[in-house]
């Protein structure tokens, strides 16, 4: 085995693909300021984090590049939304190869999704933003819409809008939808700013992983929403990230579950052998220091290089 970085290489192997991440950038023009938990935010800070990821994905080549979302921040003046958003949209254009981006909650205050969605190239229907794409034959990416089912992003008066409100009614006692008060340990994620995969897209993420089963692919499974209470604070979980499990869980292809929303970072393996790992947030580096890096796909395992703040780490596949 060979060393790079601390994490051991396969010995001679060459990756069969490389990639970039990053999540949370959640730029914003505004003074520096704090999580409701008290921690630095880093407002400004956070592009030239981005600008110094894509400096290095051009040096390293990866083949493309995945946001994790919430690129501009939700205390963005509204006024500034639209430039904030072009702002950051061009400065990932400047990675010279393609960008897959999702969407987070922090991304829906500032735009709806007819006119985010555009803006971040992402190529759902009717709105939705959940797609797949298979970069090489043996692999392929599952990006998961997680504000499918949410109060944040979609009309008033959509179904989606109407079924997340009544989720938060049934399952949120709290006048503030965004306050855990009260509620314990898993059931703290039912707050307004996380969201569900609706029954539409859970039967097309049945369908998806079928057909990577039969094509022998390895499945990484991305979304803003974390789905593993170990890899996870509780009220950062995706509402309804139990069946979505499950129906990953049916199928042994999928080896990665990736997501951001989580800012402190973290990562888990869960009783199927399912990696679980939330990117640290480039929200929160302090002037000077950075949170990306770049994943290498071999056959057996993903090895993620992270710079400073986001931590490296090996995730073996099981067989």
């Amino acid at each position: 085995m060979g060393s790079a970085n601390g994490l051991l290489c396969p010995q001679g192997k060459q990756p069969l693909l490389s990639f970039g991440v990053i999540s949370d950038v959640q730029y914003a023009d505004i003074p520096d300021g704090r999580s409701f938990l008290g921690v630095p935010r880093y407002y400004r800070h956070s592009v030239s984090v981005l600008q110094r990821a894509v400096q290095k994905w051009n040096q390293e080549k990866p083949k493309f590049v995945l946001n994790f979302g919430d690129i501009v921040d939700g205390f963005c003046p509204k006024d500034q939304s639209m430039i904030a958003v072009k702002k950051i949209v061009n400065e990932f254009d400047k990675f010279n190869g393609s960008v897959h981006h999702m969407i987070g909650n922090h991304c829906l205050y500032n735009l709806p999704r007819k006119v985010l969605l555009p803006l971040l190239r992402i190529p759902g229907n009717e709105g939705h933003a959940y797609f797949d794409f298979s970069p090489i034959p043996e692999y392929r990416f599952v990006i998961l819409d997680a504000y499918d089912i949410s109060a944040i992003g979609w009309p008033e008066d959509h179904p989606n809008t109407l079924k997340a409100l009544k989720v938060l009614q049934e399952r949120n006692p709290n006048s503030d939808k965004n306050s855990p008060n009260g509620l314990v340990g898993a059931e703290r994620r039912f707050l307004k700013f996380n969201g569900g995969v609706g029954e539409e897209q859970l039967e097309w993420l049945d369908h998806v992983l079928q057909e990577a089963t039969k094509l022998n692919q390895y499945v990484i499974v991305c979304c803003h929403l974390p789905l593993d209470l170990g890899a996870s604070s509780p009220a950062a979980l995706l509402w309804n990230y139990d069946e979505v499990m499950d129906v990953i869980h049916r199928y042994s292809c999928v080896k990665v579950c990736m997501g951001g929303h989580d800012h402190k970072g973290g990562h888990s393996v869960d009783s199927h052998g399912v990696h679980h790992r939330i990117l640290e947030a480039a929200l929160e580096c302090p002037p000077g220091t950075d949170a990306f890096g770049h994943i290498d796909a071999f056959d057996d395992r993903l090895l993620l290089f992270g710079t400073d703040r986001m931590k490296s780490t090996e995730m073996v596949f099981r067989h």
